[in-house]
């Protein structure tokens, strides 16, 4: 039996008219996690960690909304000729993108109303955020999207992943699992080292998020076939780029290194 016949169907449970995805189950999944470490950290900081639940209640639907909105705005033309799909968010077309920026802005807002240093609250989120991811792009998986080119063959992975990478009769690159695992090591990396590295200030975990997530992200986005686009520009790519020189800009500036080349003869 050929491959494409064993997709995994991305629908986990249908309840009558009532659809319930895999895509978002994973994302569902990710976000809890994510919650638990933030609160589990929070005291750390002399945050409160029902401060870190009110966040999630008010910044999850924004965050939904940001990444759909922007993930619409750079492919309009395909929801102008349909529009009643801008709404089906459970087909998929969630940009991570969009998500970081709409739910940065609604940190800072928080923290200025809550009274809390918003580096503080971005290092705690960090671990959460590189897990959520992880379990994320697993619904990208169930729903075959956000993959590479074709390859001949993906015999150095489970069927599992195999046969659901067959798609349009090529297997084809999974790039879902590039960025989970990266996104993985990242959290694994943050966990182990936050608290034993004693020269670590408020914001290097940020710091290191944007540095790790943005080269990460934008090598694996090369390896893609359906990235959003501007003009000949991948709109992640250009973005990944910037989220590294943010991150290499704040730790210089918390470390003052930048003071110390300025100052070399």
């Amino acid at each position: 039996m050929s491959a494409l016949f064993l997709a995994i169907n991305p629908i986990a449970l249908k309840l009558g008219p009532l659809e319930i995805r895999w895509y978002a189950l994973c994302i569902v999944a990710g976000v809890v996690l994510a919650v638990w470490l933030a609160m589990k950290e929070a005291p750390r900081k002399k945050i409160k960690p029902d401060d870190m639940l009110d966040f999630i209640l008010i910044a999850f639907p924004i965050a939904i909304i940001g990444a759909r909105l922007y993930y619409i705005l750079f492919d309009f033309g395909a929801y102008r000729q349909n529009p009643a799909e801008i709404f089906a968010v459970w087909h998929g077309g969630l940009a991570i993108y969009g998500g970081l920026i709409a739910g940065a802005v609604t940190l800072f807002i928080f923290s200025y109303y809550k009274l809390i240093a918003p580096l503080d609250f971005l290092d705690i989120a960090v671990p959460g955020v590189l897990v959520a991811q992880a379990m994320g792009r697993w619904g990208n998986f169930f729903n075959q999207e956000a993959f590479g080119k074709a390859v001949k063959s993906l015999d150095y992975l489970p069927s599992v992943i195999k046969n659901q990478m067959y798609i349009d009769n090529s297997y084809r690159t999974p790039t879902f699992l590039y960025e989970s695992s990266w996104n993985l090591v990242g959290f694994a990396l943050v966990m182990s080292l936050r608290h034993r590295l004693k020269a670590l200030k408020s914001g290097d975990v940020l710091a290191f998020y944007l540095v790790w997530y943005g080269l990460g992200r934008f090598v694996i986005e090369g390896m893609r076939t359906d990235s959003l686009m501007l003009g000949p520009i991948r709109v992640s790519q250009a973005l990944s780029l910037v989220l590294i020189v943010l991150g290499i800009i704040l730790f210089l500036i918390h470390h003052k290194v930048s003071k110390y080349f300025l100052n070399k003869p």
